[in-house]
Formats: structure tokens, sequence, C-alpha cells
């Protein structure tokens, strides 16, 4: 991604902003805050913006694009308050974002607080990748799930990539940014112009999007706006009219000095590129309005009294300091009748962290289900007898129901959350232990490797091994549970992996 920090006005990221955004006609919208945690009931501010413009034409691919991330703790707010605005507003740009509302909430609140300006109250065109998605979706013939997918889970579905949501909510109003940070902000808009090329390019395939676009011609422009109103589906016409073409409108109505005043001012609109006949017409049948109530501009208050809200809060900073270190014993513990071997049940915001923690021969489940009660996570933990792992701070709140069961992860990297846990659980990790496990289901392996020949049979229909590899001295291990097949090629490079990280963070060694 070619990714240009904006943090100046003066600045040439400045000079290219304002000349990429005269020739974008799609914009994927996001933004990032640091979360509020006060009793007070207040919006969190935006402290960057990002920009995903699409360079080119219908024919361009989605990776010919820029992304900028604007720096608004640094940005003087009036300076580019009209610039966004008209962003926002352009009729000649369609806006992208996943749920859009709530950061164009916070962006407005974050302008009005610091700019002294009205802030935004819509973005027009505008369409959201979930509805996208669920377009997708339905033309595949798949059913449309009533629960809405991350943007994470969204983007790996459609565009194959695995979008990491671990940096969501670190700390963006600390400055400078970490290359971790920017990678992050730059992906999460610039994917947003990858899915809906995959949407551009279905709806086209399929053919017409909708009835002909009615241009009205240079020979009927003057008969002036009420001519054209006048005329048979009239409606129509003024939808269908590109924006672009308003001054012809305005100079065919009326000489006066406020219309020509008018007209200099729709001159200056026209700077920006207008739509391709493509794209407009999948704005006029797809697009949306995203707008907001004056009831938006205001926090809503929370419903329970001042005394039992600073309690609860007050409660789980309590829980937070108790448990930022593991107090145990673990219920697998041999005093307590367990049977010595470490394990583990990782919630969905750590996830991830379930694998890596089976590649070193730890045994982390998941959940049984993708959006799972806290009464079912503290069932499955008791039950199995593991300790769940999290980094819901609500979770702590049950710690009373299973003691010693519960730990919460402080680190946000998968790899720094692996280290942490083996140091705070004292696991001992030999290398005879490096790859035992199924990273995909967490079953064990068959006791004996397969040959090359009996690897192929075993993956028929099931999995596809590369070519490159018979004709090589190679043995595959296959999980016992769910049949997938691994070889030595990836046990090698994990364990080099492993092995390196642990001795650039940690003097304990294998």
């Amino acid at each position: 991604m070619d990714t240009h920090i904006v943090s100046s006005i003066d600045s040439s990221e400045f000079t290219h902003l304002t000349r990429t955004l005269s020739k974008s006609t799609v914009i994927g919208l996001d933004a990032e805050w640091k979360p509020v945690r006060s009793q007070r009931s207040t919006f969190p501010t935006v402290t960057l913006l990002q920009l995903a413009c699409q360079i080119g034409d219908d024919s361009a691919g989605w990776d010919e694009s820029v992304v900028f991330l604007l720096d608004l703790s640094s940005l003087p707010l009036p300076s580019i308050w009209e610039l966004i605005k008209d962003v926002l507003v352009s009729p000649d740009i369609l806006k992208l974002g996943f749920k859009f509302k709530q950061d164009l909430i916070y962006l407005s609140s974050t302008f009005r607080a610091q700019g002294g300006n009205p802030g935004f109250d819509q973005v027009e065109p505008y369409m959201d990748i979930t509805n996208i998605y669920k377009f997708l979706q339905h033309k595949q013939g798949k059913k449309i799930s009533k629960d809405t997918k991350s943007l994470s889970a969204i983007c790996e579905e459609i565009l194959g990539l695995h979008l990491s949501k671990e940096l969501q909510c670190s700390d963006w109003s600390h400055r400078p940014l970490t290359e971790e940070q920017i990678r992050y902000a730059a992906k999460d808009a610039h994917c947003l112009l990858g899915i809906f090329k995959i949407f551009q390019a279905k709806v086209i395939k399929e053919g017409p999007l909708c009835n002909h676009v009615n241009e009205q011609h240079q020979s009927n422009v003057s008969l002036g706006l009420k001519g054209i109103l006048e005329m048979p589906d009239c409606e129509n016409k003024l939808v269908g009219r590109k924006f672009c073409n308003a001054l012809d409108i305005v100079q065919a109505t009326a000489s006066s000095e406020e219309c020509e005043r008018i007209a200099r001012g729709v001159e200056v609109i026209r700077k920006t590129k207008p739509m391709d006949e493509s794209l407009w017409k999948i704005v006029r049948k797809y697009g949306e309005k995203l707008f907001l109530r004056v009831s938006d501009r205001n926090p809503k208050a929370s419903r329970r009294k001042g005394k039992r809200l600073s309690s609860v809060v007050v409660c789980e900073e309590k829980q937070l300091e108790n448990y930022g270190d593991w107090q145990g014993p673990p219920p697998w513990d041999i005093s307590l009748g367990g049977d010595g071997c470490p394990k583990f049940l990782c919630d969905v915001m750590v996830e991830g962290l379930a694998k890596h923690l089976r590649c070193v021969g730890v045994d982390a489940a998941v959940p049984h289900s993708r959006k799972p009660e806290p009464r079912e996570l503290i069932d499955q933990a008791y039950k199995e007898k593991r300790v769940l792992l999290t980094r819901d701070a609500k979770l702590l709140r049950h710690q009373y129901l299973i003691k010693n069961q519960i730990y919460r992860v402080n680190n946000l990297l998968k790899n720094e959350q692996l280290l942490e846990v083996i140091e705070a659980f004292q696991l001992k990790i030999s290398e005879d232990q490096l790859m035992s496990r199924c990273t995909k289901c967490n079953g064990r392996f068959i006791q004996k490797p397969l040959t090359v020949e009996e690897a192929i049979e075993a993956a028929k229909g099931f999995q596809k091994i590369p070519n490159c590899l018979f004709d090589k001295n190679l043995e595959f291990w296959q999980c016992m549970d769910c049949n997938q097949l691994y070889w030595e090629v990836v046990y090698f490079l994990f364990s080099l992996i492993l092995e390196m990280s642990f001795f650039s963070n940690t003097e304990n060694t294998l």
C-alpha cells in the first residue's frame, strides 16, 4: 500500500492529498480513537482519519490506490473542516465504510469540540460494506445470517486476506504511531476498496444495473429549470442529472447576479473528477445516505444510577489490579487432583492465541459457538477444567463462579501473548512438544509418521499436497481428529521462529 501520514497543512503530503481527492471517485473511510474509560458521558476523541483513495478509471485494480492517514491530533481542525466536509457530501465521490455512523458521530464531536465548527452531519453517496457483503451472499445463494459479521471475517471470506484486529484497542492518541499501528490503520481502509471492487465486478457482469439513466441533452438546457420540471417523468430526469452539469441549468434559468454567484460556486465543485457511467448507475441503485440526527450529537446517558455505576467501575478496576498476575493454583495442578497437563480455553478475543499455544504442544480449546454467552464460557471452562484466557474485563466479574480459572491477557500481539502465558503459568516447553498438536482442531497427531505415498492416499478429496514435496524424503503427520496433514517443513520453520522469539524476548530457554 502507498501510505502517507498527513500531519501538517504545509506539507507535501497534504498537497498530495488534495490533488488525489480531486481525481478519486471511490474512497474508503475509517477512523481510530482511544477508548474512553470514565464515568462521565462523553464521546471519544478521534485522533486518526483514514482515507483510502481509488486512483484511475473503472478498469483500475483496487491495489492502484493510495491511503492517507490524517493525524487529527496535529492538524489544525478548522483548516481541514471544509475539505473533509466537501469529501463527505461530494456527489462525485462514493464513500465506503464499515458501520461508519459511529465513526461519523465521534468525528463530528471531535471537530465541534476542538475546531469550533458545526462538525459533520451526513455522508452521501455512501455504501456500507455490511450491505455489500449481504448482496454477495444472496447472489451466491447462501443464507444471509441475521448476525453482522466483523470486517475481519468479511475480508477473509471475500478477499482471502487476514485482517488482524489486535491493535484495534491500542492507544491511538500516543505519538509517534508505531509501524504496526500505521499498517493496521491503512489496511482497515484499504480493504474496503477491494471488497467494493468484487461487488462492482459482480454487478456489471450480471448486465444492466437499472433502467437507462435519462440524460438531459444540451438542446434541452435552454428550456430552463421550469421547463425541465414541466416535462414528463421530470423527477427521474433530475435525479439522473449529474451534478457537474448543474451549472448549465443555473445559467439557463436566470442571469441575475445571485445566480452568477451560485454558478461560480458550482464551478469550484466541478474540479472533482465526475464518476464514470457504470459507477454512477451503481450509486443510483445501491447508494445510501448516512446522516446524523440531533439526538446523535449527545452521548446517551446511562440508565444506571450514579452510585451503582461508580461501584461497578471501582469493582472492575480492583479486578484488573488483582488479576494482572496469575495467582493460581490452576485446575490441572496435581494437588487439586489434576493430571499436571496445562489446559486453556481462549475466548473469541484471543482466539488466535489458541493456535500459537497448540504449536508449542499446549492443549488450547476455543468456544463451542461463534458468539458464546459468558455462562457458556464459564460452563465449558469448569467442565473441562481449563483456565479461561480473555481480554474482556467484564468476564472477570464471574471470577467467583470459577475460582482460579480466569486470566486476563494483557498483550495485544499474538507472539507476545504466547510469551506472557508461558511466563505467567510457568509452562515448561520441550522440543518434542513443538507441533505435537493440530493447530486447526487441537487434536493429537498419529503416533507413527506417514510416508509420501501414504500421505497422498490420505489426502485424496480432502487436502492438496504441493507437488514439490513428492521428490523429497519427508515425513507426514496426520491429526487423529480432523485428519489434517502436516509435514516436516512446517515443523522446522516454526521451531526456528519460536526459538528466535524466545531468545530475543525472554531469558528462559526451551
